[in-house]
């Protein structure tokens, strides 16, 4: 199982915050940073000092890390034009040596759109299913080759498909909960497929569509990763375990209950569960980003013991 450190810096976080992070989960051992794509914050904080991009944050850490793996959990499509994405998407991995990994989606957060003027196109899904056409198109244009696409919604002419990613090809993951649409795309598109903050028996079974639709599709069912995202609130003990549910403003119980709370052995068993149901990969989100002590006792209690 491998564990990813998964951060929504909308909530409140300098560069140099998420920097810190970044540098502990490569020291910690753990295999990624991955980071939300969002503009605003959500809930009660008052997401201090402002929102960071995305991109250029991992382009920054691109540059200071050297071996973990660096990501969206989603970047929405509907915050760029996939000409733009692909280039930016590239360049960071070239900056990177080949670590990064795009997270795509739909775009959800209407607030946030209107809060920063982006548009928030009524049909999504199709947009999405158009940039990930051609942001991976662009991608695998050989070189003095061109690109060219005419959909609905994005039209590309003559395009000379460059940069190139310094990986042959970049992973993209796909991730949600929708039982037919979701999966097909997958199916056609995704190296990973992640199912966030979802029970044990429904990610299951969407993991189970997302096979069936891959078969379908002419591919085998494990071509495809299989992972889930979680909050995580774990403690030496029940009073540390309180208090690091206190700081995020949750409740220990409903965090047992849809994340990945309690002691390090509850957690592991937990996680065990998803790795039954198909999970090979989670991504722990951390929302108090100045607790490396946490980070520190997932690494030596919970990863150790998975492995």
């Amino acid at each position: 199982m491998d564990l990813r450190i998964f951060t929504e810096p909308q909530q409140g976080a300098t560069y140099d915050t998420l920097l810190t992070v970044a540098k502990a989960t490569e020291d910690l051992g753990f295999d990624a940073f991955f980071r939300s794509d969002h503009y605003l914050r959500m809930g009660s904080v008052d997401g201090l000092p402002g929102p960071s991009d995305a991109w250029i944050t991992l382009a920054g850490l691109a540059r200071e890390t050297r071996r973990i793996r660096l990501g969206t959990l989603m970047t929405a499509a509907t915050f760029r034009l996939p000409g733009v994405l692909a280039i930016q998407v590239a360049q960071v991995d070239q900056m990177s040596g080949g670590r990064v990994e795009l997270g795509l989606g739909a775009g959800w957060f209407e607030e946030e759109h209107r809060a920063y003027g982006i548009p928030f196109p009524k049909e999504k899904f199709a947009r999405l299913e158009e940039q990930l056409a051609i942001v991976t198109g662009l991608w695998q244009t050989p070189v003095g080759e061109t690109f060219g696409y005419d959909g609905a919604h994005y039209q590309l002419v003559d395009s000379p498909a460059l940069p190139k990613p310094a990986q042959s090809k970049v992973p993209v993951l796909i991730g949600g909960q929708g039982a037919t649409r979701t999966p097909r795309l997958a199916a056609q598109y995704a190296d990973e497929f992640n199912m966030p903050f979802a029970s044990v028996e429904d990610s299951e079974r969407q993991f189970g569509r997302v096979r069936k639709a891959a078969e379908a599709a002419g591919r085998k069912g494990d071509d495809l990763v299989y992972s889930s995202a979680l909050v995580a609130c774990v403690g030496k003990d029940d009073a540390e375990v309180a208090r690091r549910a206190a700081a995020i403003g949750r409740e220990v119980e409903e965090l047992k209950e849809n994340g990945l709370a309690g002691s390090p052995a509850e957690v592991v068993d937990k996680i065990g569960r998803y790795a039954e149901a198909g999970a090979s990969r989670m991504y722990l989100q951390m929302l108090d980003l100045e607790d490396l002590d946490h980070l520190e006792l997932i690494s030596s209690q919970v990863q150790a013991q998975l492995g």
